[in-house]
């Protein structure tokens, strides 16, 4: 096709040849506020650019994925789990003949909105913002309000529809609208309970015979194969069937993983030691901020204090967290986080 043929037509032409008609088409965009369509990106290409130059894409390499503080390069953060979520994602879109790129800014930004100490840090805000009013936390709801409220100095990104609605539903009851944010819902699973064993296996929490054994004979003795079986099943049952799913054989067996995952790791003993410093670190600054609103940064102006609160703590750091609650502390307590 002659290069003088506008980018969008080309663009749409490649779609309708190569793309499975449930597949989510790149044009035309919806977003809140209408914008001028980029010469040379789709719109799910600009969503995408517009998460990974974000701040909060940014803070995402020193939030916990699992473990606090966890002595060692090679563990996960927030920021690798989205990036190998992301890269499965798109494995499983190409494959199906769905939106790359649609997948791909789904995957980067569901995670945007998550509070420091991963799933602790988020229970812990949660049971703080609850006992002040507010009718809690959830980490999924706080990624939208970030990529639609509170990034760019209270513009937001405006993301497309179709973004907003994967972010926003890639975990809870809800099922995403496009096949692409089903997509990133499932796998968001897949990544994190191969990751999170592997990171539990470095950290001497389990050892390889802790491992449920039949769950691993079926789904493979490493996280890769493991990943290569889950992701395969997707896509002959999604294939089959025209939309994002398991077989009962492995989904049943992948779900089995995961509560052994819960039970040994996740709220194991370790995990509620860490949960109980997170709980009271949180609820510290929660009420210290609370009670003293000139110390928060307002990046949404119509926000109320304790919305201003949440939005502040939601978007720490780990050690930043760590430090604004050792100033509160000390020299009165030793804060310690291993």
């Amino acid at each position: 096709m002659p290069l003088t043929v506008s980018f969008e037509n080309r663009v749409s032409a490649w779609e309708e040849a190569f793309l499975v008609a449930e597949a989510t088409r790149s044009y035309p965009a919806r977003r809140a506020v209408a914008e001028a369509d980029s010469p040379v990106r789709t719109p799910f290409q600009r969503d995408r650019d517009r998460i990974v130059h974000c701040k909060a894409f940014r803070r995402l390499k020193h939030k916990t994925q699992v473990f606090v503080s966890p002595e060692g390069d090679h563990y996960r953060t927030r920021l690798t789990h989205t990036l190998e979520a992301c890269g499965i994602a798109r494995t499983v879109a190409r494959a199906l003949g769905l939106n790359e790129d649609l997948t791909e800014a789904i995957g980067l930004g569901h995670d945007l909105g998550h509070p420091p100490f991963g799933h602790a840090g988020e229970e812990a805000l949660d049971e703080a913002l609850r006992e002040h009013g507010g009718v809690g936390f959830k980490h999924n709801e706080h990624s939208l309000r970030v990529v639609e409220v509170l990034e760019r100095d209270g513009r937001g990104l405006n993301l497309t529809e179709q973004a907003r609605d994967g972010i926003l539903n890639h975990t809870g009851s809800r099922k995403p609208a496009t096949l692409e944010g089903r997509i990133v819902k499932l796998v968001d699973r897949v990544a994190y309970i191969n990751h999170d064993i592997d990171d539990a296996l470095r950290a001497g929490i389990l050892r390889p015979d802790d491992l449920p054994a039949a769950q691993i004979e079926l789904l493979g003795e490493t996280g890769s194969a493991r990943i290569d079986t889950l992701v395969r099943d997707i896509v002959e049952r999604s294939g089959e069937v025209g939309d994002i799913v398991q077989s009962e054989e492995i989904g049943g067996a992948m779900l089995r993983l995961r509560k052994f995952m819960f039970d040994r790791v996740y709220l194991g003993p370790r995990a509620r030691e860490e949960h109980e410093r997170v709980r009271e670190a949180m609820r510290v600054l929660f009420e210290h901020y609370l009670t003293h609103p000139d110390e928060v940064p307002s990046t949404a102006p119509d926000a109320g204090e304790r919305q201003r609160v949440v939005d502040y703590l939601a978007g720490m750091t780990d050690r930043y967290c760590i430090a604004k609650y050792a100033e509160l502390t000390a020299p009165a307590e030793d804060v310690q986080w291993r």
